[in-house]
C-alpha cells in the first residue's frame, strides 16, 4: 500500500466525521514520523506493514469519533506545541483571541493569574511571549495540572501552578491580570454537542443551567485579588459576551468585548474600579 492509496482509504473510513482527508492526512504523517506537506510530496512512498497495521489502529480511534487531537498528542497554540490528552480541554484556536488580548497589557514584572488552566496554553504561552511576567496557574483538576505542568516543562516555561477551586489557591494575593477560559456551556447541553467535544472532561465544559455559573463568581470574587488597575479578561461562549459584561458591571469599569479570527465576540476585557475590594 503507497501513501497515495493509504489516503484514499482512510478517507473512505472516514466518511462519517467532518473533513474526513485532512484528519487521514494527519494521521498517516504521524503513523510515517514526518509532517503532513512532505508526505504529500511522496505519495509513491510503500508503506510497511507495521506501519499500515498503526494507521488502521489510529483511523478506528477516530472513526469512534475520539478527538484528532488526543490521538496525535498535541495541539499547536500561539506558535507552541503542548501536549493534549483526555485530562484536560483541547486548546482552541479562539482561545489565542484571549492571549492576544492579555498580551495588549501584560508586561515584565508584572503578576498574572490564569484560571482553570487546563493544558497550561493560557499561563505557559504568557509567559513564553512576556518572560518578565510572574505567572501563576490554577485548576481544581489535579489531572489537568498535570498536564500543565509537563507543558511547561518541556516549553521551558516557569509558571506556578497551585490546585483549588477558582481562588481558592491564591487567598491573600492580588494580580495586575487574571485571565481565564472557564467552563461556560448551559448543562443543558450535555449529550447534544459533538460527539468529540462529549469526550473532553466535563468538569471543564459544563456551568450551570445558563452557562455563567464561573462567569458570577469570578465577578463577585476576582476584584479581591486584583490590584487596583488591574484586568480581568474572560473568554465567553456563543451569545455570552454581553450578559457576562452586565456580570461585571458593578466592579469594573472600562467593559469592552473582543472578538476571535472569525469576527464573533469571543470575550471580555475589563478594569477593576478605583475604591473597590480592599
Amino acid at each position: 500500500m503507497t501513501v497515495r492509496e493509504a489516503l484514499k482509504w482512510g478517507e473512505k473510513e472516514l466518511g462519517e466525521i467532518p473533513e474526513p482527508r485532512l484528519d487521514a492526512e494527519y494521521l498517516l504523517a504521524a503513523v510515517l514520523g514526518v509532517s503532513r506537506l512532505p508526505m504529500l510530496l511522496d505519495k509513491g512512498r510503500e508503506l510497511t506493514d507495521g506501519q499500515r497495521a498503526a494507521y488502521a489502529g489510529l483511523t478506528a480511534r477516530r472513526k469512534e469519533r475520539e478527538p484528532l487531537q488526543y490521538i496525535l498528542g498535541e495541539q499547536s497554540f500561539m506558535g507552541f506545541s503542548f501536549r493534549c490528552d483526555p485530562r484536560a480541554l483541547i486548546p482552541r484556536q479562539d482561545t489565542e483571541a484571549v492571549c492576544g488580548e492579555a498580551l495588549c497589557y501584560l508586561r515584565p514584572g508584572m503578576r498574572a493569574l490564569d484560571l482553570c488552566t487546563g493544558t497550561g496554553a493560557l499561563a505557559v504561552s504568557l509567559k513564553k511571549l512576556c518572560p518578565g511576567a510572574e505567572l501563576t496557574a490554577s485548576d481544581v483538576s489535579g489531572d489537568a495540572l498535570s498536564l500543565a505542568r509537563e507543558n511547561a516543562e518541556r516549553l521551558g516555561a516557569v509558571v506556578r501552578f497551585l490546585q483549588g477551586d477558582l481562588f481558592a489557591p491564591v487567598s491573600g494575593e492580588r494580580f495586575d491580570l487574571i485571565v481565564s477560559n472557564p467552563p461556560y456551556i448551559p448543562d443543558g447541553l450535555r449529550g447534544k454537542l459533538q460527539s468529540e467535544v462529549e469526550k473532553e472532561p466535563a468538569l471543564a465544559l459544563f456551568a450551570g443551567a445558563d452557562g455563567l455559573d464561573f462567569y458570577r463568581r469570578i465577578a463577585r470574587e476576582a476584584p479581591e485579588h486584583l490590584t487596583d488597575g488591574g484586568r480581568l479578561i474572560l473568554e465567553t461562549g456563543d451569545g455570552e459576551s454581553r450578559a457576562v459584561e452586565k456580570l461585571l458591571a458593578d466592579a469594573f469599569d472600562n467593559i469592552t468585548v473582543f472578538s476571535d479570527l472569525s469576527g464573533l465576540p469571543r470575550g471580555v476585557s475589563a478594569v477593576k474600579k478605583e475604591g473597590g475590594a480592599p
